[in-house]
């Protein structure tokens, strides 16, 4: 068995996707690490992501412009993540979130309590919002990455920051 395991990590990766990953693995990680903040969730969006470009074709709008194509998509499956945590951990028996020292890359309170928040949004909303809010991108820059107009971007990004915020203050406990 260990034969077939070496025989497999032995095969080399193709020279351009090997160039790519150390082009592009930071930018990948830190995305993933704003929305997650996780270090174990934003390696395994790292993983994922490349895994998938591996075992995949490449898709056309990757071949335009990879730096957008690798931040969008790291976006999206940093999401995922935070939305099947949500689903499988269930809250402790007090009732309220877990603090997390900061010091191991985990997630405070308020901070918990904004990526819940998000996770609930729409998958093209929360990617608009993380997209502006977290990734400094601007409405035309996002409209061209999510392939609609700028005025389109500023009401996706109304209805996100008003769905937010309505979900923050209904989780803190302030009703209005």
């Amino acid at each position: 068995m260990t034969a077939i395991v070496q025989r497999t990590n032995a095969r080399s990766l193709p020279e351009d996707f090997e160039r790519m990953f150390q082009e592009y693995h930071g930018l990948v990680y830190r995305a993933a690490y704003r929305i997650t903040c996780n270090a174990e969730d934003a390696e395994d969006v790292l993983q994922t992501l490349f895994l998938r470009l591996l075992r995949r074709d490449t898709p056309s709008n990757f071949q335009s412009n990879p730096k957008r194509y690798l931040h969008r998509a790291a976006v999206n499956i940093a999401l995922d993540i935070v939305r099947r945590r949500r689903r499988s951990v269930p809250p402790d028996e007090s009732g309220e979130s877990l603090v997390v020292d900061d010091r191991t890359g985990s997630a405070t309170e308020a901070q918990q309590i904004v990526l819940k928040a998000l996770s609930e949004l729409s998958p093209k909303l929360a990617v608009m919002f993380v997209l502006k809010h977290v990734e400094g991108y601007d409405n035309q820059e996002i409209a061209k990455l999510a392939g609609t107009s700028r005025g389109a971007v500023a009401v996706m990004l109304f209805r996100a920051r008003a769905r937010l915020k309505k979900s923050i203050r209904t989780r803190m406990g302030q009703n209005s």
